[in-house]
């Protein structure tokens, strides 16, 4: 699983700090800072789980491959990552490899559609990395959330459950900021090789409600419940 914490680093993301990224080129320059969702994430996660627990470092490869993956725009810097051969898929769609993934965007490849243009009240087909990254901190301005709720299986085929969520305290293009919580479910499969670094994500999740919940406050402060696991 992903290394423990480094001196003075992230608590929850490992590969930020210290001797192994005196090289590391970082996208924005330095490592980023995640102490703003740190904070809603200790303030509201559901699950505290015990350091060194497969749970635990779970949730710290997850959220230490999705560090890596949005601020280290080199491959082989990407210490959770297999340096080859990586792919990432949302909801059983065509596996994307490193390069379409990351020109795409995060953010984009993850909410792909098949619903026609005019149906999109978000388009990741007209977006960038850099605007589909603006568009959801503008809307999320204490970040977005993330933690890990159930670890089904653990190596070489990590599969779990996750649940993220932000207040919606920025305007999400033209509209206007609701405060409300919206949050969604999901389930994840993280392939990894030997030395336990992904070489391919598969996420699963109900995407319709969660782009809805920016037209008005989700009822019961929730936006979705995962397709897959639905009933959990």
């Amino acid at each position: 699983m992903a290394a423990t914490p480094e001196a003075g680093g992230d608590k929850y993301r490992s590969f930020m700090h210290g001797e192994g990224e005196k090289n590391t080129v970082w996208k924005l320059g330095a490592p980023p800072n995640y102490d703003v969702v740190n904070k809603l994430f200790e303030e509201e996660r559901t699950k505290v789980w015990p350091e060194g627990s497969l749970e635990e470092k779970v949730q710290r490869m997850l959220k230490t491959w999705e560090m890596e993956m949005i601020h280290k725009p080199r491959p082989e810097d990407q210490k959770s990552v297999h340096s080859e051969g990586f792919t990432a898929s949302t909801n059983g769609m065509r596996p994307l490899p490193r390069k379409e993934w990351k020109a795409i965007g995060g953010y984009n490849a993850f909410l792909a559609t098949t619903l026609p243009p005019e149906y999109r009240i978000y388009d990741p087909e007209k977006e960038t990395e850099e605007s589909g990254m603006s568009t959801f901190l503008t809307a999320f301005p204490r970040g977005f959330a993330i933690e890990v709720l159930d670890v089904y299986s653990g190596p070489p085929k990590v599969t779990f459950k996750f649940r993220h969520w932000g207040y919606m305290e920025g305007p999400f293009k033209e509209y206007p900021p609701h405060g409300q919580r919206i949050e969604f479910f999901g389930v994840c499969i993280f392939h990894v090789d030997e030395d336990v670094k992904i070489q391919k994500a598969e996420y699963f999740y109900e995407r319709g409600n969660f782009l809805s919940s920016f037209l008005s406050a989700p009822a019961a402060a929730t936006a979705s419940g995962c397709p897959v696991m639905r009933g959990n």
